[in-house]
């Protein structure tokens, strides 16, 4: 075995790895979700859940890229939890509008 795929497969053992590999799975499963429901659609929608997917993915790959000390990954994930929060509050605080103006 070359000692590339030795360094790579040491690393993905690391039971840390799996927290990064399960963050990058959810991030990457938000375009899914969101291309799905743009179909369904027939046109261009980013549903609620895409956000959540955003959040906890990106909050999951950012502890991973600490703690491989990786200051690009981390700064780059930290800035996007900033547009996912801000999403979400977004979000609730129209569902909170729109529910006052029910009553």
């Amino acid at each position: 075995m070359n000692v590339h795929l030795e360094k790579f497969v040491e690393v993905l053992m690391q039971p840390m790895a799996l927290v990064g590999v399960v963050g990058q799975i959810c991030f990457s499963s938000r375009f899914i979700v969101q291309w799905i429901a743009s179909e369904r659609k027939g046109e261009s929608v980013v549903p609620e859940i895409f956000w959540y997917l955003s959040l906890t993915g990106g909050s999951l790959v950012l502890i991973y890229a600490l703690w491989r000390h990786d200051p690009v990954f981390s700064i780059a994930q930290g800035a996007g939890l900033v547009v996912y929060v801000r999403n979400i509050m977004l979000i609730r605080r129209r569902r909170r509008q729109a529910e006052t103006t029910e009553v």
